[in-house]
């Protein structure tokens, strides 16, 4: 049960342009910006780092760029987020089979060398307390631009504060996101937890 309800998108009319944002990149509004728009300067600050961060005239990939955000949410546990994270996967053309091996990238034949370090180097930032060593960060630079890091970063940053947001709140995962995180689980059987009340 979420601790802080959701409201109906027509409840602050003046975020429909922020909330449509949404429905190219997931087919709805979530409900984590469906909690913030008690707040509506949060909303749009949201968005408009959303949009930086996923920027698709970025360099890296924008499918991986949301199995850096499963990484990420991974590592702090948020259930959520990494269900989202699996659908924008999906929907940025990330196949079936990668999804399913995300659980295990680093000896998956679907990953490669440049991926999996991205995906240790968002590992290790997303933990608390940070465990980005130089050692990372070197194999890391073998493999990306500085440019590039900086994206890579930014999503796990962005994720940093979408997983303890919706994490605290019990926000509520949507039927659409859950069956993509189920379908990519296969027999690992994956459970939304505490966000599972709309979702089951």
């Amino acid at each position: 049960m979420p601790r802080i309800a959701p409201l109906p998108p027509e409840t602050t009319p003046e975020l429909k342009d922020h909330f449509d944002f949404f429905l190219g990149t997931l087919g709805f509004t979530p409900n984590s910006v469906l909690t913030m728009q008690r707040k509506p300067r949060l909303v749009r600050a949201f968005a408009q780092l959303n949009a930086a961060v996923m920027d698709p005239a970025g360099e890296v990939d924008l499918g991986f760029r949301r199995l850096i955000g499963h990484v990420a949410s991974k590592a702090a546990g948020c259930l959520y987020c990494q269900a989202h994270t699996l659908l924008g996967a999906q929907n940025f053309g990330v196949t079936d089979a990668k999804l399913a091996d995300v659980w295990n990238y680093a000896s998956s034949p679907h990953y490669d060398a440049r991926e999996r370090v991205a995906l240790d180097f968002a590992l290790a930032a997303a933990a608390q307390p940070n465990e980005v060593t130089d050692e990372i960060f070197a194999r890391v630079r073998e493999h990306w631009s500085e440019s590039e890091v900086v994206e890579i970063l930014g999503v796990v940053a962005m994720f940093g504060f979408l997983n303890r947001w919706n994490d605290s709140l019990a926000t509520p995962l949507e039927p659409v996101p859950l069956q993509v995180a189920r379908k990519a689980a296969g027999a690992r059987e994956w459970s939304p937890g505490k966000h599972g009340s709309q979702a089951e």
